[in-house]
C-alpha cells in the first residue's frame, strides 16, 4: 500500500481545504474550550515568494521566538505572527541544514525570531520536551487549522484554535505518528489538518512535537479514519535549538 505524506499549509483564498478532524462522538464546543487553554499557540499569516497568502500555525517558546514546521516558513516572502488580532513581524528564520522541501517528514522545524523589541506578553512559554521516551505516550494537539470529524474529513474553516488529544503511536523518519482511534479513543481525540502546520504537539505540558504533515493511505489527505498525522520530534533537534536560541540572544547582548 502506498503510504503519502503532505504538507498542511492553508491558502487564504480557498474556502474548503484539508482540514484538522476531531471525534464525531464528541462535541465541538469541548475542542475550543481546550484550544482556549493554548495560549503559546498562534496563528501565522504569511506570503509566498508566488504571492500566494497562507496561513498556519506556530508555538512561542519566549516572547519574541517561535518555533514552526520549516514548510511553513522556508520560502515565505513576508510571515507575521497574529496575536489578539495584531501582526509582530518574523524578522529572521533558521531551518536545519538537513531541511529540504522535497523530502517531506525530514527535518520539518524552524526558528522565526520576531523584532528583537517584540514582546508578545504570554503568561506560559512551554518548555522544551527533552526525552526520548515518546512512543505509548498521550498527548495533546494544537492548531489553527480548519475542522471536521474524522467521519466527514475536511468541511469548514472558522480561523479558531482548536486542541484535542491522541496517543503516540510510533516514530517515523523522526516524526512522532499519530492516528484517530475508533475504540480506546483518549478523551479529546484530534488529529492535525491544513493550517495546523507549525502548531504544537504536547506531553505533560512540554513541547515536544512540530505538527508538520499527514500521512494519506488512499491519496486523500483530510484527516479521516486511516489517516495519520506527523510531527516533527523536538527530542531530535533540542541541541540545535539550543544552540541556535544561544547563538541568537548571545549575539544581542554584546
Amino acid at each position: 500500500m502506498i503510504r503519502s505524506l503532505f504538507f498542511l499549509c492553508g491558502i487564504l483564498f480557498c474556502s474548503i481545504l484539508f482540514a484538522g478532524t476531531r471525534d464525531p462522538n464528541t462535541s465541538d464546543s469541548k475542542y475550543l474550550d481546550y484550544g482556549s487553554k493554548f495560549h503559546c499557540v498562534l496563528k501565522i499569516e504569511g506570503q509566498d515568494h508566488k504571492d500566494q497568502k497562507y496561513f498556519a500555525s506556530c508555538v512561542a517558546i519566549n516572547k519574541n521566538c517561535i518555533l514552526t514546521a520549516a514548510h511553513v516558513v522556508q520560502d515565505c516572502k513576508a510571515c507575521y505572527v497574529v496575536l489578539n488580532d495584531k501582526k509582530y513581524c518574523i524578522e529572521k528564520v533558521i531551518c536545519p541544514s538537513d531541511y529540504e522541501e522535497n523530502k517531506f517528514g525530514y527535518h520539518d522545524i524552524a526558528i522565526g525570531y520576531l523584532e528583537a523589541d517584540t514582546d508578545l506578553g504570554l503568561d506560559f512559554y512551554p518548555e522544551l520536551y527533552s526525552k526520548t521516551d515518546e512512543t505509548g505516550k498521550v498527548c495533546a494537539i494544537s492548531g489553527f487549522g480548519l475542522t471536521g470529524t474524522f467521519r466527514t474529513g475536511t468541511n469548514q474553516s472558522d480561523d479558531k484554535r482548536r486542541a484535542g488529544s491522541n496517543k503516540i503511536n510510533h516514530i517515523d523518519r523522526q516524526l512522532l505518528i499519530c492516528s484517530p482511534s475508533v475504540n480506546n479513543r483518549t478523551e479529546l481525540e484530534f488529529l492535525i489538518g491544513s493550517g495546523d502546520s507549525g502548531g504544537g504537539l504536547f506531553i505533560d505540558n512540554k513541547l515536544a512535537g512540530i505538527n508538520s504533515c499527514v500521512i494519506s493511505n488512499d491519496g486523500k489527505p483530510n484527516s479521516s479514519y486511516n489517516d495519520e498525522s506527523g510531527h516533527t520530534r523536538i527530542s531530535q533537534h533540542l541541541q540545535w535549538i539550543q544552540d541556535n536560541l544561544r547563538d541568537h540572544y548571545g549575539k544581542k547582548e554584546e
